[in-house]
């Protein structure tokens, strides 16, 4: 079974969120869904309920349920963004700001392994109960790491290959913070930025929380980086910044 259908299941059986089908677009196969053990998880999501967390679980669940929405796929189309990257066969691939571990699980059959960062522990924790179900030959691959919102807590030169997904519109200090992202990263690695155009858009969030491509491109440009290829055709919400450190 896929993994979108597996973890769609799993909430669903703890009663996280309910799915709402858009009858209006058609189904679209995801081609980097991930194999699952058939082992059950030990903890479970019961571990996100935990009483160290704010007593609002529920704000956590809807975001669960916006992030691994069954319509996202269809316009966020994971298959094309992966491919962006190139050939990751013997590489390692950080996504920050991994939430759900969207990118981060699909990214696992690709890659040599992927590091999920962010900086919520819920999320940390959300994608380590995941992690359990992974097949035991993609369990080593997959690694959580928990940053802060001024460094993304990278070894230097750490990283092959860089991914930020709806994240770049809530990083403060984001020239400062791109350096930051650079010393973890090997010369010649790419990153790929996709965030939300600044467009009355059915999906994603407020305009306060979106950045213009043409300031986001200035901005890694700022930071050091080398603008490879600006796209906001492929992708119908959001554009796609592909960049390289020298």
């Amino acid at each position: 079974m896929h993994f979108s259908a597996l973890l769609l299941s799993f909430l669903l059986a703890v009663g996280l969120y309910a799915c709402r089908p858009n009858a209006s677009q058609p189904a679209q196969k995801d081609d980097h869904a991930l194999p699952m053990a058939r082992e059950k998880p030990s903890a479970g999501l019961d571990a996100l309920k935990s009483p160290a967390l704010p007593p609002n679980a529920n704000s956590f669940e809807s975001l669960v349920a916006d992030y691994e929405s069954k319509d996202r796929v269809i316009w966020q189309k994971p298959g094309l963004v992966i491919s962006l990257l190139g050939d990751l066969k013997d590489k390692t691939v950080a996504d920050i700001g991994a939430g759900t571990g969207y990118f981060a699980f699909r990214l696992v059959p690709e890659a040599q392994k992927v590091i999920a960062v962010d900086i919520d522990p819920r999320f940390i924790n959300f994608m380590d109960s995941i992690k359990v179900r992974l097949s035991p030959i993609y369990q080593h691959r997959f690694e959580t790491r928990l940053a802060k919102p001024d460094n993304p807590m990278l070894n230097a030169e750490e990283a092959d290959a860089v991914i930020i997904v709806n994240t770049y519109g809530y990083i403060r200090n984001r020239v400062a913070y791109l350096q930051r992202l650079s010393a973890g990263m090997k010369p010649q690695a790419r990153l790929l930025v996709i965030d939300f155009k600044k467009n009355h858009l059915p999906v994603g969030p407020s305009d306060e929380f979106k950045v213009a491509i043409t300031e986001a491109a200035r901005e890694l440009e700022a930071a050091g980086f080398q603008i490879l290829e600006i796209d906001q055709e492929s992708l119908d919400y959001q554009y796609i910044l592909i960049a390289q450190k020298p």
